[in-house]
């Protein structure tokens, strides 16, 4: 992910592809920083894992072509940002509820009539698809801010080549002129585009959110530690009290595929005691989602008395509250990010 040195001169890929029984491994081993880099130009997990598909299906195709100018892993990241770029083209931006009102919903059933295509929404990713195994724990860190619901949600807001500068430049520390060649422009053009792009980021809300969640026990303080297990506490036993203490005074809380977001602990708690009261009885199973320490929710009504798939939890945390929370509800998720089918009923 983000990478220590120049592209260009990354240990043992600047020289060809070579045999055809040489290179699915060598392709392979670039997998997870694609995927990581798709993401973050097209926030899905869906479209970033198909996204690399194509970008290694033509990779093979046009091996004999490759003549080792630039590295491997150069070449790899330019055949995935056209595939991006053309995906962003015929399929648009992926968006939060939140970018598409400026009013907060009321919390009442009839606000659910309003949804749009899964496919619309920004979607979650498992730490695991994306992030680097080991390696120098400052770009680990890099890596993990990089992928956070905000950050990739303030991305899309971008047009499509700031998009890849600023990822490629501030996320994978390409230096200018490595940019400027893969996307066949000059250093000038991709210096401009940098700062457009880091100038509108710094307009957008939530960068005062939290980085320090990470899952797994990395980069998670005591205090982020205390807080979380409050909230798995407050919602699995559907104490409002307890769960209320916990918001930020303008928390905001979002469902997609729903086109409703609520605002303020108020409203939250009353749509949890209202139409969201199905809710009550579930359990919570902690999954490093998005640099950040997320749970997947189980709700009862499944099978047999059984626990069923019913959402990804994503909590923002900011000054010691929960600022942002967003519930996925694509079921989908839970089986591409290898998550149980079912929990049984305590």
């Amino acid at each position: 992910m983000p990478a220590p040195a120049s592209p260009d001169r990354a240990a043992g890929t600047t020289v060809a592809p070579g045999p055809a029984a040489d290179l699915e491994p060598r392709l392979a081993a670039h997998r997870r920083e694609l995927t990581g880099y798709c993401y973050r130009m097209l926030g899905s997990a869906f479209d970033a894992e198909d996204a690399v598909q194509e970008t290694m299906l033509r990779a093979w195709r046009g091996a004999a072509g490759f003549e080792g100018r630039s590295s491997l892993r150069s070449w790899l990241y330019r055949i995935a940002t056209n595939v991006c770029l053309t995906t962003i083209e015929t399929r648009g931006r992926r968006a939060r509820p939140v970018d598409l009102s400026a009013a907060a919903w009321e919390p009442v059933e009839a606000s659910l009539a309003a949804r749009r295509p899964e496919d619309a929404w920004l979607e979650p990713v498992v730490d695991a698809r994306v992030l680097p195994e080991g390696g120098d724990p400052a770009d680990v860190a890099v890596a993990r801010e990089s992928i956070r619901l905000a950050f990739v949600a303030a991305l899309q807001h971008l047009p499509p080549r700031q998009r890849a500068v600023l990822i490629l430049r501030d996320v994978l520390r390409w230096r200018a002129e490595e940019v400027a060649g893969l996307l066949g422009t000059t250093t000038v053009s991709v210096n401009s585009a940098l700062q457009r792009a880091r100038a509108t980021l710094s307009a957008r809300p939530d960068a005062d959110l939290d980085t320090a969640t990470g899952a797994r026990g990395d980069g998670l303080d005591d205090e982020h530690r205390d807080l979380l297990e409050r909230y798995v506490h407050a919602f699995e036993s559907y104490d409002m009290d307890a769960f209320v203490a916990l918001l930020a005074e303008d928390v905001t809380q979002n469902m997609p595929p729903f086109e409703m977001w609520l605002s303020g602990p108020g409203d939250v708690v009353r749509w949890m005691l209202g139409p969201g009261r199905g809710c009550r009885g579930s359990r919570l199973v902690p999954v490093a989602l998005n640099g950040v320490t997320a749970f997947a929710q189980y709700k009862p009504g499944g099978p047999g008395g059984a626990l069923a798939p019913f959402a990804l939890q994503v909590p923002e945390l900011r000054g010691g509250r929960i600022a942002r929370l967003t519930s996925f509800l694509d079921t989908r998720l839970f089986a591409h990010f290898g998550l149980p089918p079912a929990l049984p009923a305590r």
